[in-house]
């Protein structure tokens, strides 16, 4: 498969393995990669910027394919050295980045400078086009029902993917709801050029996950998600369990909640607990709706070969129907 996206990137197939705190490692992102899509190591889920380029060269160990880094970047009261990270990237030779976040475009020139290639991920047309004019190579787009933050709009990917094909130049990634070849298929009908995957990765043999997390992705129906934080306009999709349900809650009681009173169910550090010790009830579980599409946990190179096979019997039938 040959498209813009694997001109730019590298890569045999337009298939790209999102930025995931907590389970970007070099293990996930050398699998991806050895499979012929894009590995992406998780930037802040190493504890220092010394750490990073530790990983960067535990992942180079494992593969001499293209792999990136992924740097969400948020103003925060006690922001992390992003600098310091940005610069273990660069230092490391890594040439792609994918960024997230209001704050990243303060990085851009410095990345631009070094050579690497930017892909940036965003949940609206706007935010898309202002990255495109900052010199980004290219657009992940998430849509609404994709893993982690889809934003305040609602808006889902069969309307946001061709909105952002026809509105940018560079080339757009499809991100939100993809597993398998039809919706790689879809993607690229909707004018995508790549897709990128969180949640599907996460079912995978090489993913640095708990079985028992994998067993409760794999149980999931399209139904076993939950959006936290959305009365704090700071919306969230994660798997719906018993920690999360009682967010929802509180979020609906009369008068609301603040988040001190949440604080002690989403804390970072109970759900890393809750992945490491297999408990699905145990914390906050980052998953998209897509689980509702999984039904197996094969290995990286099995389910790429699988997913680009299924997508080019998807597009032939299709064609098929206008001869």
């Amino acid at each position: 498969m040959e498209t813009r996206v694997t001109e730019l990137l590298g890569i045999k197939y337009p298939i790209i393995q999102g930025g995931m705190q907590w389970v970007g490692l070099a293990e996930l992102a050398a699998a991806v990669s050895n499979a012929g899509g894009l590995g992406i190591l998780t930037g802040l889920t190493q504890p220092t910027p010394q750490a990073l380029r530790v990983e960067i060269a535990r992942c180079r160990a494992m593969t001499s394919k293209p792999f990136g880094v992924n740097m969400t970047i948020f103003p925060t009261i006690k922001p992390p050295p992003y600098e310091e990270y940005i610069d273990a990237i660069i230092d490391s030779g890594v040439t792609i980045v994918e960024t997230a976040g209001n704050k990243a475009s303060e990085y851009f020139p410095k990345l631009k400078a070094a050579g690497v290639t930017i892909i940036h991920k965003c949940v609206a047309v706007r935010h898309a086009l202002t990255a495109e004019r900052l010199g980004v190579d290219a657009i992940s787009i998430d849509g609404f029902e994709c893993a982690g933050h889809p934003g305040e709009e609602d808006i889902p990917g069969m309307v946001l993917i061709p909105l952002a094909a026809k509105a940018l130049k560079i080339p757009v990634i499809a991100s939100g709801g993809i597993s398998d070849g039809a919706g790689l298929a879809g993607a690229l009908a909707l004018g995508a050029e790549g897709i990128n995957m969180g949640t599907r990765f996460c079912a995978t043999v090489e993913a640095p996950l708990h079985d028992n997390i994998k067993q409760a992705l794999l149980a999931a129906t399209e139904r076993d998600t939950n959006l936290i934080f959305r009365t704090m306009k700071n919306t969230a999709r994660v798997l719906k369990n018993a920690v999360s349900d009682e967010v929802v809650a509180l979020e609906r009681r009369p008068g609301g909640c603040e988040f001190g009173d949440i604080r002690h169910l989403v804390n970072g550090q109970r759900g890393v607990e809750a992945l490491r010790a297999g408990d699905p009830q145990g914390g906050i579980i980052t998953a998209g709706m897509v689980v509702g599409l999984i039904d197996d946990i094969p290995t990286c190179a099995e389910l790429l070969e699988r997913m680009v096979r299924e997508a080019r019997l998807r597009l032939q039938r299709a064609a098929g129907y206008m001869e």
